[in-house]
């Protein structure tokens, strides 16, 4: 299961949007159904944040959500976003491909 999230940071508030997100990022990694949980910012709008993420499946990703760091930060995200967030959901259709180290 992917969620790929984008996320604008209300006019002035960039940093701050990404200062909340990379805090999700530790945890995210260490539960137990995470592949990956990667953040990204647009290299050409400042206020402009994306986390890309794999789980092993949509019961893990439900359970990610049903945290109390996850519910703290979708409670108190409005006061840095500009509209909603955009998740996406997909489903991937090629062999997984273990990074190369």
């Amino acid at each position: 299961m992917t969620l790929v999230a984008f996320l604008r940071a209300k006019p002035g508030l960039g940093d701050e949007l990404g200062r909340r997100l990379l805090a999700l990022v530790d945890p995210a990694r260490a539960e137990p159904g995470n592949v990956n949980y990667d953040l990204h910012r647009s290299n050409t709008d400042d206020d402009v944040w994306m986390l890309y993420e794999n789980w092993r499946s949509q019961a893990d990703l439900d359970a990610h959500f049903a945290l109390p760091y996850m519910k703290a930060f979708v409670e108190t995200i409005a006061e840095v976003l500009d509209g909603e967030m955009d998740l996406r959901h997909f489903s991937m259709k090629s062999k997984f491909l273990p990074a190369k180290r």
